[in-house]
């Protein structure tokens, strides 16, 4: 692509902001294929250094700005950081692109650099912000038969590797058999996965759940104190009665959302009496999201509580936690500078134990495998739930203070791709904006919108585990070490070329006044 400089940095925004039409309702994914296929036209090995980092940059900041806007509901200032630090790893695929165009297979270097980047972004900085994983983006395309096989670490490779192909046409038009063929393998790998199956049915168990509702409104999405929990118990009294007159089947136990207190019920005795009386009104156990003090002081923890007739249960505390949303990173530097942070309260701190909540009901015994929130952005606790041998998959979640954005419907989509990896049925429950029944192959049954909501819904209960619960450490490992192998090669080739350009002008004595063959400007080297 030939275009001016200007225009090239402009195209690259463009670019960005396509590749994340695929995060949305829109589910565009052969847009966001596009774009990433756009950012590898873009980049050409002659080029100079700082010309491929702008460009990188203009890239990620085009998709960053387009997928986490959302942020400036909690702060505008943390919506910044997260945007800016997301797209700096932009800069650093496109810098790697160019070097891997120096090799033949580049495509499927560059679709390596993509794989390795998610693995990266996915755990740093802090700890982890996997958002705009190309995984995700891929629900309604032909590579969503991977998930079971290759999870959303596989599936982002392969859609990579696709947009590669299409970038691979457009700089060599020559080359789309070549292209052709490796878009058609790529499709081959998932198409299996669409026989795997769900896993086993060994019962069936009725979950009641209720979405309060909620203010909304940024950091002070949930109202004031005890809002959420009074519109939780109001809920559960309207479904106790729903279930008394038959109108709705009866729940073995029943859920509420993340946040469902904002207040400890260990240290506020006005919640506690709240969630008393929804138990004794319901006649069953409940699932209940809490916001915990301690462990330390100044310090909490977003936990989910198992309670029933005799009191507090078991309990599993979330270990996903929200960069800005609910701990402040770097907070000793960052506060004193931005002292709106101070509104996000207490520094919450992650659990550390897989949730998986064994638990007694009137039916017999089972094993709850639960979610609270942003943990669905993460492999490993998602994977832990069945390695755990969970029989039921239940997601709590509070969004209510990002409602009227576009992060309600991206985490709804992300648990939609999580049913599907796993081939089991996900109740999702939140506060406000989209609770919803998900299927194991990751169709959505039933969807709410915003208001007071409850219902009851009968979950298999279901055993076997997918191959990605086992491939996928070892098939993310396999990859990022591909790449960084491919990329010293690609390094070294362009050292090479450059001591043999130079040896080449010496014996054939270039001139002096600079017109020899490294002073044309198509020099690879130079005009790094």
């Amino acid at each position: 692509m030939r275009a001016r400089w200007p225009l090239r940095f402009i195209l690259a925004a463009v670019c960005g902001v396509g590749a994340g039409c695929g995060f949305n309702n829109l589910a565009l994914w052969i847009v966001t294929l596009l774009g990433v296929a756009g950012l590898s036209c873009l980049i050409e090995t002659r080029q100079r250094v700082w010309q491929t980092l702008l460009i990188g940059l203009a890239f990620g900041l085009g998709l960053a700005g387009s997928t986490l806007n959302w942020m400036a509901a909690i702060f505008v200032e943390a919506m910044v950081a997260i945007t800016v630090a997301v797209a700096l790893f932009y800069v650093a695929v496109a810098l790697a692109i160019r070097y891997a165009k120096r090799v033949a297979a580049w495509p499927f270097l560059a679709a390596g650099i993509w794989a390795a980047q998610e693995a990266l972004i996915s755990r740093q900085p802090f700890d982890g912000f996997g958002w705009v994983r190309l995984g995700y983006a891929m629900l309604e395309s032909p590579l969503a038969f991977g998930y079971p096989l290759i999870g959303v670490a596989g599936v982002s490779f392969l859609a990579a590797l696709l947009a590669q192909c299409a970038a691979w046409v457009v700089s060599r038009p020559k080359s789309w058999p070549a292209a052709l063929a490796t878009a058609l393998l790529a499709l081959a790998v998932c198409l299996p996965g669409a026989l795997v199956q769900a896993g086993a049915s060994s019962g069936r168990v009725s979950v009641g759940w209720v979405q309060g509702g909620a203010p909304g409104g940024g950091v002070y999405g949930l109202g004031e104190a005890r809002t959420i929990t009074k519109n939780e118990v109001a809920g559960t009294l309207e479904l106790a009665q729903q279930i008394a007159a038959g109108a709705l089947p009866a729940a073995d136990f029943v859920v509420w959302p993340e946040n469902g207190t904002d207040l400890d019920p260990f240290a506020d005795g006005q919640t506690r009496q709240l969630v008393e009386q929804a138990v004794a009104a319901i006649r069953v156990p409940l699932l209940v999201g809490i916001i915990s003090n301690g462990p330390g002081p100044n310090e909490r923890q977003t936990v989910s509580q198992w309670w029933d007739a005799s009191g507090p249960g078991a309990r599993y505390a979330k270990r996903g936690i929200v960069p800005f949303g609910e701990w402040v990173p770097y907070r000793d530097i960052l506060e004193p500078l931005i002292p709106k942070l101070s509104y996000v309260g207490a520094q919450s701190v992650p659990g550390t134990e897989p949730g998986v909540m064994p638990v007694e009901l009137a039916a017999g015994d089972i094993r709850i495998g639960i979610l609270l929130c942003y943990d669905v952005t993460f492999d490993e606790y998602v994977y832990d739930l069945v390695r755990g041998d969970a029989d039921i998959i239940v997601v709590q979640s509070s969004n209510a203070m990002y409602q009227g954005t576009g992060q309600i419907s991206q985490q709804f989509a992300m648990t939609r791709v999580r049913a599907a990896e796993l081939r089991r049925e996900a109740l999702v429950v939140t506060t406000s904006g989209i609770s919803g029944l998900i299927a194991s192959d990751g169709s959505v049954v039933w969807s709410s919108g915003n208001g007071q909501l409850f219902g009851v819904d009968e979950l298999d209960l279901r055993t076997g585990r997918t191959p990605v619960t086992y491939l996928q450490p070892w098939l993310e490992l396999a990859i990022a070490f591909a790449t960084v192998i491919g990329l010293c090669c690609a390094f070294a080739l362009g050292r090479s070329r450059r001591s043999g350009t130079m040896d080449d002008a010496a014996g054939v004595g270039g001139k002096q006044d600079g017109s020899g063959p490294c002073a044309s400007g198509d020099s690879d080297v130079q005009r790094s």
